[in-house]
């Protein structure tokens, strides 16, 4: 069994184990959230939605997009500076250009990785009113490999 340092209340940093990353994937309404929080502590999540969270209010701008995942990126990024374990990526990450940051940070801080697809058979509801139309689209493009 491996050891873990206590870095406050609900963060576990690894000092002599293996590091996992968690990449779970889904379109909107799949409960890629939820399965994060079964995971991993809040503060293990790193999700673009958190970044466009103004005052408790969900405030998507699309000038926004490009500054919310780096952000989540560069959250990601100082967990695993100090070998948070483990750390859960919950985007939609519908290709592998939207992932490949993240595989480039885990091979970077020495990460083993897991892509999750979450499929939404539960009728999850899609908290954000995301428009059918770009659901669909964001199906269409949505990059397997099995």
């Amino acid at each position: 069994m491996g050891k873990f340092g206590n870095l406050n209340n609900n963060t576990y940093i690894c000092t002599d184990m293996k590091k996992y990353l968690f990449i779970v994937r889904g379109i909107p309404g799949s409960g890629k959230s939820s399965l994060a929080e079964l995971l991993t502590p809040p503060e293990n999540i790193c999700t673009a939605d958190d970044f466009h969270m103004k005052n408790g209010e969900y405030d998507w701008q699309p000038m926004n997009v490009k500054k919310a995942h780096a952000w989540c990126q560069d959250k990601a990024e100082k967990l695993m500076r100090i070998n948070t374990t483990p750390v859960v990526i919950a985007n939609t990450s519908t290709t592998e250009k939207e992932m490949q940051p993240y595989y480039d940070l885990a091979k970077r801080f020495g990460y083993i990785v897991y892509s999750i697809i979450v499929e939404n058979r539960h009728g999850g509801i899609n908290v954000h009113e995301v428009p059918e139309e770009t659901l669909e689209k964001m199906k269409n493009r949505f990059e397997i490999k099995l």
